[in-house]
This record gives C-alpha cells, structure tokens and sequence, in this order.
C-alpha cells in the first residue's frame, strides 16, 4: 500500500522531471516544472510522516478545508505521468469546506485516478473527475454516523475502461484484492481509499458495468458555516 501510494506521487515527479529536461531553454516552463516537482516531494514528505503517525498510533490532524484544491493539484500531476491516449475532463464546481487531513484526501483522488487510468492504458479513453455539492442520506450499511439527510461534497471519479462484473464490486474495497497481474497491484489502494472515508465519516458508492467503464461516487460531509479570515 505505501509503494502504490509513492508509486503515484513519483509518477508525476518524473514526468515534470522529464519535461524539465526537455525545456531548459525555457526558464518561464522550467519555474513551473520545478515548482511542481517540489509540491510532489512535500506530498511524498507528508505520506512519510503519515506512516510514522499510523506506526504510533496516533490521530490524524483534521482541519478545515476545500477539496477543490487537493483535486486540482493532484490532476496537475496526473496530466504529466498518463498516456497521451486518455483526455482528463475536469468538472470542479464545489467550493465548500469539509474537516480532512488533506495528505489523506489526496491520496483517495490519487488512488482512485490511478485506478481509472490504469483500465484504460491499453485502450485510451476519458478521465472525468467531478467535484459538486449534494444533499444524500448515508446507506444504512455504511459506517458514517450520519443517517439522516445532509449536505456533502460528491467526488466523483469514471472511466470508460473495461468496468467490472458485480463480483469485483462486492470485492473490490477488500485488502489485498486484485484484478492485475502479479507485481503490479497490491490489492491495498482501494482498501485504503475505503479506510480514509470510513475515518472521515463519509462514505462510498459504485457503479460499473462490463465493458461500460465504473464510476466511484465519494460523499464527504460538509461543514455549514465556515467564517473566511479577514
């Protein structure tokens, strides 16, 4: 689980590491290749010390903030490490607060991009990430402590690779469940995905068809009432 989370945060270090290779005679390019180089390296500082946090047992530090950063900054590493053959269609149109760890919410949008973009490799084709504002009852199976109807964040990640049978979306948060060859999964990314939602009071929904793509639907809750600094 900890090498497909680095795994993901290298991808895009290498590739603006490449293009800034390819750019050294432009040093307006080359400011902002290594100014994102070294937003992946701060990612990759935090999941050290996440680990180290989850080694000592202790909680992680919650605050107040706006997912539609951490997704678009993690879509701007994605756009440097994915085949050229797959178009990422981003819709960001909420801006409301919730309480996270942002380490852990970048790392559910990483976990689950890697996933869709790793069923269209061999095929092309599109990447939509949706971020809107929704009004849903968690399911009563789910762990979330909210039951009745209120406000969240919809993260929305699809696909149109080859989707799953019912089957695997019974399996697919179980750890170390795989569909992929051996060395290049280790059936812990959706896991951990699941445990972060879990833990952020949130829940998860799934929707795929053989053939047809999937789609996974993220609820985080939002927080009513934010004051902005002045």
């Amino acid at each position: 689980g900890i090498a497909h989370d680095f795994n993901n945060i290298l991808s895009g270090i290498f590739g603006y590491a490449q293009l800034t290779e390819k750019n050294c005679d432009k040093p307006k390019k080359v400011r902002h290749n290594l100014s994102q180089l070294v937003k992946g390296a701060k990612r990759a500082s935090d999941l050290v010390q996440q680990i180290l946090t989850f080694s000592r047992e202790v909680e992680h530090e919650k605050r107040r903030l706006q997912p539609y950063v951490i997704v678009k900054e993690a879509l701007k590493l994605l756009r440097s490490s994915i085949p050229q053959t797959i178009e990422i269609k981003e819709q960001i149109h909420s801006q409301k607060h919730i309480m996270a760890d942002a380490t852990q919410v970048y790392q559910v949008v990483m976990n689950l991009c890697t996933n869709a973009y790793q069923a269209m490799e061999d095929t092309g084709g599109r990447l939509t990430v949706r971020l809107t504002d929704t009004t849903e009852s968690a399911p009563e199976n789910s762990d979330s402590i909210i039951q009745s109807p209120g406000m969240y964040i919809l993260l929305e990640i699809a696909d149109t690779g080859c989707g799953m049978d019912q089957k695997t979306i019974d399996r697919v948060f179980d750890p170390y469940f795989t569909t992929k060859d051996v060395g290049e999964g280790t059936g812990l990314g959706l896991a951990l995905v699941s445990s972060i939602v879990k833990e952020h009071n949130g829940f998860i929904r799934v929707s795929s068809e053989l053939g047809h793509g999937a789609a996974f639907h993220v609820f985080w809750p939002v927080i009513e009432n934010v004051k902005k600094k002045e």
